[in-house]
């Protein structure tokens, strides 16, 4: 069994948009939930990916595509 890379990617959207955002951002391949937060973020997605790199690409080339983001956060997850 291949140990997924998974990450939490804190994103910024435009006013308003958070909604639009986190229901498009769910629907990736990879995206394991985007869900709508308060505070100093909009939305919160969990993500997973074989290799940092893939990782990589799908927070670059899929989610940061996405309409009315603004600015992302990814937060990789460890095990010690």
């Amino acid at each position: 069994m291949v140990e997924m890379i998974q990450a939490y990617l804190l994103v910024q959207t435009e006013v308003g948009r958070s909604s639009a955002v986190a229901r498009a951002i769910a629907d990736l391949d990879g995206v394991l939930s985007a869900e709508d937060v308060t505070g100093p973020y909009d939305v919160i997605a969990q993500i997973e990916a074989p290799t940092v790199d893939d990782l990589g690409r799908l927070v670059i080339a899929r989610i940061q595509e996405v309409p009315h983001i603004t600015r992302t956060t990814t937060c990789t997850v460890v095990h010690l």
